[in-house]
C-alpha cells in the first residue's frame, strides 16, 4: 500500500513575503498573525533538510537557548517548509545595522556577548552532531579541492581540540533577531557541539571574504565597509584586543573548513565548486 502524506498543503497565495535570507523566504497570513512561514530556497527544501532543521530547533529550545517555537511541517506545492511562532516586531542584528548604521560596533559586541553565551552552552552530545566529525564528512565530499589542499585540511581539522559546547552553524548577525530587548536564534538547521571557531570561521567568511559580493551585500544589508566594520568589532570584542591579526588568521583557516562542512548540507553545482575552490585555495595561505 503506497504512504499515506501526512503533511497539510499550504497555497502560498494566501500568503505575503515579509523577508528572505540566505538560506529562505519567510511569508506572513493575516489570518494567522502569530505564525510565520518559512520556505527554503531550492536544494534545501526536501523533507529530510527541512525536518532536521525542525528536529535541531526543537532540541535547541529544550536547551534553555532563545529561539521561536516550531509548529509543524507543510507542503508548498512540491516543496516542505516550515510553520513557526512569529516574534513580532522584530529585527535581525544585520537589519538593525542597515538602519542605524552608528550601530555597527555596538551591535557586534552585543553579538560577540550573546555568541559567548551560545558557545558556552553544554551541548547534548547525543542530541546533535560532532561540528569535527562532520568537517571530516564533508571533506570526503570535497575531492574536487585537490588532494594536496584535502590533506592539509585534514590535518588541521583533526587538531582541533574537541569540546562539548553549542555553535550554531550558520553563526552570522542575520540569524540573530531581536525584539524589545529579547534576542533568538534563527535559522538552526546547522546546530552542532564543537570548538567556537568552527563559528567564527563561518562569520569570517560572511564579513570578510565574501564581503566584496553584492550577493553577499543584499542578502545582509550592509556594503563591504560596514561587514569589515562589523567583523573589526566583533574581533576585538572577542579577544579583548585592538590588534586581532592572528585571531583573523585562525578565523581564515576555519573559514576554509566552513566550506567543507557546507558539502554535507548543500549540493554544489559545477560552478559553485570552481567558485568555493578559488576561494578555499586563497584560505590556504593561512596555513
Amino acid at each position: 500500500m503506497p504512504v499515506m502524506e501526512s503533511y497539510a498543503k499550504i497555497d502560498l497565495s494566501a500568503w505575503t513575503k515579509v523577508g528572505e535570507g540566505g538560506n529562505g523566504i519567510t511569508y506572513e497570513n493575516s489570518s494567522e498573525p502569530d505564525v510565520l512561514l518559512k520556505v527554503n530556497k531550492a536544494g534545501m527544501n526536501d523533507l529530510a533538510t527541512v525536518k532536521r532543521e525542525f528536529d535541531l530547533s526543537t532540541s535547541v529550545a529544550k536547551l534553555g537557548i532563545p529561539t521561536p517555537g516550531m509548529l509543524e511541517i507543510v507542503r508548498v506545492g512540491d516543496a516542505y517548509a516550515t510553520r513557526m511562532e512569529r516574534i513580532r516586531d522584530k529585527k535581525s542584528v544585520f537589519r538593525i545595522c542597515h538602519d542605524e548604521p552608528e550601530r555597527i560596533e555596538e551591535m557586534a559586541t552585543q553579538f560577540c556577548k550573546l555568541g559567548k553565551a551560545l558557545f558556552a552552552t553544554p551541548c547534548d552530545t547525543s542530541a546533535f552532531p560532532s561540528r569535527k566529525e562532520t568537517a571530516l564528512r564533508g571533506l570526503d565530499l570535497s575531492s574536487w579541492l585537490g588532494k594536496e589542499t584535502c590533506g592539509k585540511l585534514r590535518r588541521f581539522i583533526a587538531s582541533v581540540p574537541e569540546s562539548s559546547g553549542c555553535v550554531h552553524g550558520d553563526f552570522q548577525p542575520g540569524n540573530l533577531i531581536v525584539a524589545g530587548d529579547k534576542y533568538y536564534w534563527i535559522d538552526l538547521g546547522r546546530f552542532a557541539w564543537g570548538d567556537p571557531m568552527f563559528d567564527i570561521g563561518h562569520l569570517y567568511l560572511s564579513c570578510v571574504v565574501y564581503a566584496s559580493q553584492r550577493q553577499t551585500q543584499a542578502i545582509f544589508h550592509l556594503n563591504e565597509r560596514q561587514l569589515n566594520l562589523f567583523w573589526d568589532s566583533f574581533a576585538k570584542a572577542y579577544t579583548g584586543r585592538a590588534d586581532h591579526a592572528d585571531f583573523d588568521r585562525e578565523a581564515a583557516r576555519f573559514g576554509a573548513v566552513d566550506i567543507v562542512v557546507r558539502n554535507v548540507y548543500t549540493h554544489a553545482s559545477i560552478l559553485h565548486k570552481i567558485f568555493f575552490r578559488i576561494i578555499v585555495r586563497r584560505l590556504m595561505k593561512f596555513f
